[in-house]
C-alpha cells in the first residue's frame, strides 16, 4: 500500500479510537473467560498504548511490512503485552486474541469510511488484514519466547532445589542426589558443593547416590569429576547409597573408585566422616 492508503488508515484509528477502542474490548472480553475487573482493566490499559502506538506508527510509515524498523515500537509493545501475559499463564489463544479482536470493529469502520468506494475498500480490507495477521503471528512468536523462558528458569530452579548441600555436623557436608544425573545437574550440583565448601570450610562431603536410578559410565564420570572439584576445594568425598546393583555395574563398566571411599548408607558414611573429622557421637 502506499503512504496515504497508511496514513488514512491512521486517520480512521484516530477518529474514531473511543468507539474502535470499545468495540475491541467487547470483542476480547467475548473470547475469554477472565471477566474480573483488574483484567478488563489491564486489557482497557494495554489496548489503548498498543491502539495509540499503532496509530502514531500508521502515520508514518511507508508500508505494512512489520519487518521495518519504523515498526519496531509496535512490536516492543506486543512484546511486553506477551510477557505479561505469559507471567498470568494465559493461553496463547487468548493471547493471539488480543490482536485478532482488533480486525472485526476496524473492518467495520473501514466498510463505513469507504461506502461507495469498492475497490478501495476490498484493497483496504485485504492489506489490513495481512498486517494484523502479520502482528499477530509476531505476538504468537513472542508468546512462545517468554514461554520457554519461563519454563527454562523453572527448570534451573526445581535443580537448584533438588540438589540440597546440607551440614550435617561441623565440617561435614551431605549432598542426596535423586533422579537422574546429567551434565546440566553435574554442573549445579559441583556449583551448589563448591559454594558450600567455601561458606563452611568442610573437609568431608558425603554425596548419597541412594536416589539415583541407575549409573551409567556418564553418571560415573559426572561423580568423580565431582569429586575431583570438591578435592581442589580441599574436601574429600565419600559416597553412600551403593546398592548390590549399583556395585555391580560400576564393576562391569570398569568405573576406577578405588581412591574414594564408598559405603551402602548415609549412615555408614557418616561414621566415617565422624572418624576423620576426629568427632565422636556418645550414646
Amino acid at each position: 500500500m502506499s503512504t496515504s492508503a497508511t496514513g488514512h488508515l491512521a486517520i480512521i484509528i484516530s477518529k474514531h479510537s473511543e468507539n474502535l477502542l470499545k468495540g475491541w474490548l467487547d470483542a476480547m472480553l467475548s473470547r475469554t473467560l477472565r471477566r474480573d475487573k483488574a483484567i478488563e482493566r489491564q486489557m482497557a490499559q494495554e489496548a489503548a498504548s498498543f491502539l495509540s502506538t499503532l496509530q502514531t506508527t500508521l502515520a508514518s510509515v511507508p508500508s505494512y511490512d512489520i519487518s521495518a524498523a519504523a515498526w519496531n515500537e509496535v512490536k516492543a509493545v506486543l512484546s511486553e503485552i506477551c510477557v505479561i501475559r505469559v507471567r498470568q499463564a494465559f493461553t496463547p489463544i487468548e493471547t493471539a486474541t488480543f490482536i485478532f479482536s482488533l480486525k472485526e470493529p476496524l473492518f467495520a469502520l473501514l466498510r463505513t469510511e469507504l461506502a461507495g468506494q469498492q475497490d478501495t475498500l476490498i484493497e483496504a480490507t485485504m492489506q489490513t488484514g495481512a498486517l494484523f495477521d502479520q502482528l499477530g503471528l509476531f505476538t504468537i512468536t513472542e508468546y512462545q519466547k517468554g514461554r520457554e523462558q519461563v519454563i527454562l528458569r523453572q527448570q534451573q530452579e526445581l535443580l537448584e532445589l533438588s540438589t540440597p548441600v546440607v551440614q550435617l555436623w561441623k565440617n561435614v557436608l551431605a549432598l542426596p542426589l535423586i533422579g537422574t544425573l546429567d551434565s546440566a545437574r553435574t554442573q549445579v550440583v559441583m556449583e551448589s558443593l563448591l559454594q558450600k565448601i567455601v561458606e563452611t570450610g568442610a573437609s568431608i562431603a558425603i554425596i548419597d547416590i541412594t536416589g539415583v536410578p541407575t549409573v551409567d559410565t556418564l553418571v560415573a564420570q559426572h561423580l568423580l569429576k565431582t569429586i575431583a572439584a570438591a578435592r581442589l576445594m580441599g574436601a574429600d568425598c565419600v559416597i553412600s547409597g551403593i546398592r548390590p546393583q549399583i556395585a555391580q555395574t560400576i564393576v562391569h563398566l570398569g568405573v576406577n573408585l578405588e581412591e574414594v571411599t564408598t559405603k551402602a548408607t548415609l549412615a555408614d558414611a557418616f561414621t566415617i566422616a565422624l572418624k576423620r573429622t576426629g568427632s565422636n557421637i556418645i550414646g
